[in-house]
């Protein structure tokens, strides 16, 4: 067999803490995330998003706690997998489910280690398609991204960004502390602005919004009888007309009748339905609303928090791991989480009127892009600079998002290549490069996975709750870049959404690996010295109930929350547990194979 090559240990507690803050990457989520929480739970749950990453925050606070105090007693490669066993091995009666618990842990945490990458391989392919759109208006569509562009893109983003993986962890780490950089400049400029924007547009005074095809125009339009612009002879949009015969301007409202508007109901047009559309002021926006859209809100904004432990995977290549480490799981969070969230999704619902509502949103592949465009051509003056601007912060943002898959790759081929050295994988990925000292083959297969679920996950994007209106299909251009993946109105709707599908994967991943972390850590303190009362069963027992309550709730919301889809939950749970049953016959086959124990002491490797 051949022999595995130590790593070199070159992270200090401002590589660690970088490499962990570039996958959260709050620049990059607020513009892709935002649709999806925008569109989950809909009529009314989008209200509830700034308080449900708010208590998203608490939820990963007490797991980081879980995962900083670990990483003191266990520095090394492969994070809760690496805790499990030595967790169980530390105590007398737990010590013969050592082997079964590591399994168990590093099997579910791939559910995530090797979801989440895909799923940014499918919102940066997102975020690539709206690009081209604005660039090239004419070839593409800006709202409604080309899916065979996407599909390419995602093969050639996924490989590119194994291939910087496959480089080095510190070539990476380098990365990682300029896309931080940049990425949060950005973000708080952005901020700014939106809220500025705000605070200068009063109700009733004259603002800024966007036609059908994206461009800012701070004039109202003219429509037919079906509500739909009209167009000149020359295919540009008609301005309404006051009686007087001068333009009329578009007027900023922020009225609470506005704010809950009755609009048409998706399952049947003839009825109305009460939808939230925009926070009638500051106070709106960090309310809770409802118990329900809390949660809802909370599930989904897990994915954009999750991060903080990635660190913990890399203890092979810390210079002092058991300082460096816990240090670095907490500050990412707090950095990240509590400080650029918490200010970047206020400013983006305080924005939010009647020139552009959750109802826009919903129809568009980068909400947030849109609203860079309104605020940046009120601030320099035309919409030309206003669509510079949007594209300079979409810059970043791309940025933000290699970063942010380059971590997770990292993360989950190192847990891999742990579970690989063990063989309770294929040993092949327990092998690192002799030259760059990187787990080279748990990469490149990392990379294909993520190629394959990012394109799951944008070839459905516009279906269920997202499903396009067939007058909105039919402007599109029509070429060969739309030839595929563009589904009728009523046969979309029927289909489950694959973005969130593939979310949902990645979520249920990340609270059953959340939940078995903070059972480990009790099981660790339990009769250690170091053992604290509140940090050892305190919040580790409110960090496994808020997981399960989440988790719980992605199952019965459906029936209980008007507008929350079932189809999506369910079909995302039915895959998990298709990789549960997977990891339950290859566990039983290889222990056969390899003679291995289930429950018992663990077997000794055998010598390299």
């Amino acid at each position: 067999m051949p022999t595995a090559t130590p790593s070199r240990a070159s992270l200090g507690l401002t590589g660690l803490t970088v490499n962990a803050m570039a996958l959260i990457a709050p620049g990059a989520f607020l513009w892709l995330t935002f649709f999806i929480q925008s569109a989950y739970g809909q009529p009314l749950a989008a209200q509830g998003m700034w308080f449900g990453i708010f208590a998203a925050i608490l939820l990963c606070l007490a797991t980081a706690v879980a995962y900083a105090e670990l990483s003191k007693l266990y520095p090394g490669a492969g994070s809760s997998y690496f805790f499990a066993e030595q967790a169980f091995l530390s105590g007398a009666k737990s010590h013969k489910y050592a082997r079964l618990a590591k399994f168990t842990v590093g099997w579910a945490s791939h559910l995530y280690y090797w979801g989440y990458p895909g799923v940014m391989v499918g919102v940066t392919a997102l975020l690539a398609g709206y690009l081209v759109g604005q660039i090239w208006p004419d070839t593409f569509s800006a709202t409604v991204p080309s899916p065979l562009f996407m599909i390419g893109f995602c093969i050639v983003f996924a490989f590119g960004v194994a291939y910087i993986a496959y480089r080095g962890v510190s070539g990476s780490t380098a990365v990682a502390a300029a896309i931080n950089v940049i990425q949060i400049s950005a973000l708080i400029v952005f901020s700014v602005m939106a809220i500025a924007y705000r605070m200068n547009h009063h109700d009733g005074s004259h603002g800024w919004t966007l036609d059908r095809g994206g461009n800012a125009i701070n004039v109202e339009l003219q429509v037919d009888a079906k509500g739909a612009p009209v167009k000149d002879g020359k295919g540009n949009f008609v301005a309404a007309k006051k009686p007087d015969g001068t333009v009329k301007p578009f007027i900023v409202s922020y009225s609470s009748t506005g704010a809950m508007a009755a609009v048409p109901d998706p399952a049947d047009p003839k009825k109305k339905v009460t939808q939230f559309q925009y926070h009638p002021s500051a106070s709106s926006v960090v309310a809770p609303h409802a118990f329900s859209f809390m949660v809802i809100q909370a599930c989904i904004a897990i994915l954009i928090l999750v991060g903080f432990e990635s660190c913990t995977a890399l203890g092979e290549e810390a210079k002092n791991a058991k300082r460096d480490i816990p240090r670095a799981v907490i500050l990412s969070l707090l950095i990240q989480g509590v400080f650029c969230y918490l200010i970047e999704y206020f400013a983006a619902n305080y924005f939010l009127h009647n020139g552009y509502q959750i109802s826009n949103a919903l129809g568009s592949a980068a909400p947030v892009g849109d609203m860079m465009i309104i605020v940046g051509t009120w601030l320099f003056g035309s919409p030309a600079a206003g669509k510079a601007f949007m594209l300079v912060q979409a810059l970043t943002v791309f940025l933000a998002l290699v970063g942010t898959t380059l971590a997770c790759m990292n993360t989950g081929a190192r847990v891999t290549y742990a579970m690989g050295r063990d063989r309770e994988v294929p040993e092949h990925f327990g092998i690192l490069h002799g030259e760059k000292l990187t787990p080279h083959r748990a990469i490149w297969a990392l990379a294909v996975i993520s190629a394959v679920i990012g394109v799951a996950s944008i070839i459905f994007n516009f279906c269920g709750p997202a499903a396009l209106a067939d007058d909105v299909i039919k402007g599109l251009p029509q070429n060969a870049w739309y030839s595929f993946g563009v589904f009728s109105h009523d046969l979309a709707a029927k289909i489950p959404q694959s973005l969130l599908v593939t979310t949902l994967m990645s979520n249920f991943g990340t609270f059953l690996l959340y939940m078995m972390t903070c059972i480990v850590s009790m099981i660790a303190f339990k009769d250690h010295q170091m053992f604290n009362g509140f940090k050892h069963v305190v919040v580790p027992i409110f960090g496994l109930l808020a997981n399960l309550v989440c988790m719980v709730f992605y199952l019965v919301g459906p029936f209980t929350v008007p507008g929350m889809s079932a189809k999506e939950p369910y079909v995302a749970l039915g895959f998990c547990a298709l990789w549960g049953i997977y990891g339950l016959v290859y566990f039983l086959r290889t222990s056969r194979t390899q003679g291995k124990v289930i429950i018992g002491p663990p077997s000794p490797l055998p010598a390299q």
